[in-house]
This record gives structure tokens, sequence and C-alpha cells, in this order.
């Protein structure tokens, strides 16, 4: 191995190219002195790369926060974020790469849609058209008023 591919192959670990969404928070104690939103680039074992918006406050040595959205399910079913917490140890303009202290997987909430909200106001409507395509005659709609109700 000569002098060059040391220097290029520098790393205790094999980095592998994860791209996924995250939040970061830079720590200082318990204080959150700056967050942000990015992707994350690779992560190995001993650490990950990131990129963001213009990184400012995050110099090395800085306590952070990673929350990063993980490709798998729990049940296949609940969302999961990986969590890490470690130091920078590079920053350069929109990079970061940081350190692994440690690290865990938290259950990530999950979205609900809503249906629409849906309001008959004539007392001639005789149905109304919900989500799934299924019929509902006005005295059962959201309305709640009875069918018969006069305006």
């Amino acid at each position: 191995m000569d002098q060059n591919e040391c220097q290029v192959n520098r790393r205790k670990k094999t980095r592998f190219p994860v791209q996924r969404e995250l939040r970061y928070k830079v720590l200082d104690g318990k204080t959150v002195v700056a967050h942000g939103t990015g992707a994350t680039l690779d992560i190995s074992s001993n650490g990950a790369s990131f990129r963001s918006e213009p990184l400012g406050p995050l110099r090395p040595g800085a306590f952070i926060e990673l929350s990063i959205g993980w490709p798998a399910r729990l049940g296949d079913e609940t969302p999961l974020r990986l969590v890490i917490f470690g130091k920078v140890v590079r920053s350069m303009g929109e990079w970061a790469a940081c350190t692994i202290g440690r690290h865990e997987f938290r259950t990530q909430a999950r979205v609900c849609e809503t249906p629409p909200a849906l309001h008959i106001v004539s007392s001639l409507a005789r149905c109304a058209v919900i989500p799934h395509g299924r019929a509902v005659p006005a005295a059962e709609s959201w309305d709640r008023r009875p069918a018969h109700a006069s305006e």
C-alpha cells in the first residue's frame, strides 16, 4: 500500500452511503444553541457526515445530536429515528462530520390524515359524499342537523 492510498483510506471503519433526512441540535450542556435540518451523506459505526443549510455555529468539538429518519419500521408500521450523540470533527460550508459517542433508536409519531371538513348547507341535500366514495344520508353526515331542517 503506497502513501497516497493510506491518505485516502484513513478511516478505521467503512462508511456506508446512506441518504436520509435529518434534524440536528448543537448542544452546550443541556441548552440547544443551534438547530437545523439536512440530509445524511454517509454513516459508519464511528461517525456520520451530512449536508445542511450553512452551518455557522457548527465548530469542531461542539456536541451535536442528530435525529435521522430511518428506512426500517418497527413492526412494519411505526416509523423509527436513529438518534446519534457525538462531537463535530469537521465542518465546511454546508458539510459536516461528527463522531458517534452513543446512539439509540426512537419511535416517531405517525402522521394521520384527517378527512376534509364537510358541511351540508342545503336542506335539499339528500346525501353527502365522504372519503372512500361512500354516500351517507344527510341525517348521518357530519352536519349533525336533521335532514328535514329548514334553513
